[in-house]
């Protein structure tokens, strides 16, 4: 709703006022960036990125607790690697200014990233417990989406 309101108020002004806002593109683009970022957590708490359930559902039950873990490993250190680079990006880069709004601090900005792999790794990690402990529930409608809006 902010990205919308903050594009409509830029064409607002842009083509009703014929005076154009210099900061409006550079915040909705913060904002795009700050909504997939956290589109992302929600996807991932919902189990909705990209799967190869077709391929590991073929596996035995043990095969699949295995490919499960060590896929869920793999996530859990990207997820490491993002809540560390994205703090020390936020440190190094956290006093500039961004170019139209002077009083905004890329530290706010960059904090998407250490804020974002923090909770997907909260996430993983309780998946993962789940997974080990073999109390993972089925994939059913939290599943990977498949592609198809007729399940």
């Amino acid at each position: 709703m902010l990205m919308v309101l903050i594009v409509s108020l830029g064409v607002f002004y842009r083509y009703v006022l014929n005076a154009s806002l210099s900061w409006y593109d550079e915040f909705a683009s913060f904002v795009l960036v700050w909504l997939t970022f956290y589109g992302a957590v929600v996807a991932h708490y919902r189990r909705r990125h990209i799967g190869f359930e077709i391929v590991v559902d073929r596996f035995t039950p043990g095969a699949r607790t295995i490919v499960e873990l060590i896929a869920e490993s793999c996530v859990l250190g990207f997820q490491a690697v993002l809540v560390y680079h994205g703090w020390l990006l936020m440190k190094k880069m956290g006093d500039e200014t961004t170019v139209s709004l002077v009083w905004v601090k890329m530290r706010w900005i960059y904090s998407v990233l250490p804020i974002t792999g923090g909770l997907m790794f909260v996430i993983s990690l309780m998946r993962f417990v789940s997974i080990a402990m073999g109390t993972e529930s089925a994939k059913g409608e939290d599943g990977a989406w498949s592609g198809s809006s007729s399940q």
